[in-house]
């Protein structure tokens, strides 16, 4: 990190949602996020009609999307998305840095409703099987990095564990939450969706303790029996501090980051840097839809047209532009 540090001595900080805060812990080689949101996962979950069990398996993959695409130093994007044969076949967050974020899912409505009337809509049943991919799209003049990871019927939490050990093999511990909080309006109770997630990983500094015990076997023959070491205790620690939190607290409105981040490591001594905000803003528009139409034949664009005009929903924030056939370039 190259942002100056703050050690956290009195939190008195009041809670803001929609906002990512760094950490470190420099006794136990510790470094972190821990994100908040409110208002903007609201506003994206808000604009779809899934099905609440649908809704929070979203609201969780936008937590994971902010808390690892936040941590891009460039400019771009990062794009998580899943593929499956469950019920929720797709997902998918967009982020970009530094701070924008859309999402939407694809349901199978029929196998959804299934599912839910026999009780069976967690979030690993909800998925099934198929793969997470995580994208940085840097732009179109350079190339893109994609990691894979499979999904045999876990949830978020678990195929963020297995990328990081098979694909970064940095031990990491990631917690998400996400829940609808009532509140009292003019018209009746109020329902607003919260979200939380606190990212945990140990980056060690001294060759003493590098990780050797959880490494990937490789190409090791079946059978052989890979040589282990013991898990350095400074990630025992720091993984077992991790998961005490609870879900309320990483969505609770009064409570800081700050607040929560002291109370897990204030014994350690522990460092925040700079937030980051967070905005959920769709990227579609007027001008992007009609230049998208522009592209497609003549044939195709009549085929388009409904009583005289030419309307497309967009997937992640479902505005519906309704577009005028004569405004878009004749084609040859």
């Amino acid at each position: 990190m190259n942002e100056t540090a703050i050690p956290i001595r009195t939190p008195q900080a009041k809670a803001v949602d929609d906002t990512v805060l760094p950490f470190q812990v420099d006794a136990l080689d510790l470094r972190g996020r821990l994100v908040r949101l409110g208002p903007a996962v609201d506003e994206i979950l808000s604009r779809h009609d899934y099905p609440l069990p649908v809704t929070r398996l979203l609201g969780e993959a936008i937590v994971l999307g902010v808390l690892l695409g936040s941590a891009l130093k460039i400019e771009g994007r990062f794009i998580l998305q899943t593929q499956t044969d469950g019920p929720v076949p797709m997902l998918v967050v967009d982020f970009v840095s530094p701070s924008n974020v859309r999402a939407c899912a694809r349901i199978d409505k029929e196998r959804l409703a299934a599912a839910i009337e026999k009780g069976q809509a967690t979030a690993g049943a909800l998925l099934g099987h198929g793969h997470l991919a995580m994208t940085i799209d840097q732009g179109p003049e350079m190339s893109r990095y994609q990691g894979l990871v499979p999904l045999d019927g876990g949830d978020l939490e678990a195929a963020a564990h297995s990328y990081f050990h098979r694909s970064e093999q940095i031990p990491t511990r990631v917690r998400l939450a996400v829940a609808e909080d009532f509140r009292p309006g003019p018209d009746g109770l109020r329902r607003r969706w919260r979200a939380g997630g606190i990212l945990l990983q140990f980056l060690p500094k001294s060759s003493e303790r590098q990780r050797q015990a959880d490494l990937d076997p490789g190409d090791a023959p079946e059978g052989m029996t890979p040589h282990t070491v013991p898990e350095d205790e400074a990630w025992v620690e720091g993984r077992s501090l991790v998961e005490t939190v609870e879900d309320l607290e990483l969505i609770d409105p009064a409570l800081s980051h700050e607040r929560l981040i002291y109370r897990l490591f204030h014994e350690r001594g522990v460092r925040v840097f700079r937030s980051h905000p967070v905005v959920a803003q769709c990227s579609c528009s007027r001008p992007k839809i009609t230049d998208m139409l522009g592209r497609f034949s003549q044939d195709d664009r009549d085929h388009m047209v409904e009583n005289g005009a030419i309307s497309v929903t967009c997937e992640f924030c479902n505005a519906t532009y309704v577009i005028d056939p004569a405004e878009l370039e004749p084609t040859s």
